[in-house]
């Protein structure tokens, strides 16, 4: 069993930052891939970020890219979430997720495990 609880969410203006952290207890941290998923109100939850059990592979869904970065620090069993640039679309519950392969994108079924989510809202 691992356990992922999420933090840092909260409101910020269009353009604004936040990070975003989830804390893994249970099993070796450093033997799950991570990733970030979100879901805003009516929609599926979607991928976000994902990130290797080493660090070394990182994807980021297009709608992200160049203005969110994954990481994770094995030595203290967590893993972040930078976001920059925030959209008022960007609103959405985030959720952090471990899955027991190296690496799983963004192949949803792989994630085992999942924290209980932390608001992001973006105001216009």
């Amino acid at each position: 069993q691992v356990q992922l609880v999420e933090s840092g969410g909260g409101l910020v203006q269009a353009g604004g930052s936040l990070r975003l952290s989830c804390a893994a207890s249970g099993r070796t941290f450093s033997k799950y891939a991570m990733g970030w998923f979100r879901q805003a109100p009516g929609k599926e939850r979607e991928f976000v970020s994902a990130i290797s059990w080493s660090g070394g592979v990182i994807s980021h869904a297009d709608s992200v890219k160049g203005r969110f970065t994954i990481s994770r620090d094995n030595a203290k069993n967590t893993l972040f979430l930078q976001m920059n640039s925030l959209k008022p679309e960007d609103t959405a519950v985030y959720y952090c997720a471990a899955s027991p392969k190296p690496y799983s994108g963004s192949k949803y079924d792989e994630y085992d495990y999942w924290g209980q989510g932390t608001q992001v809202t973006v105001s216009s």
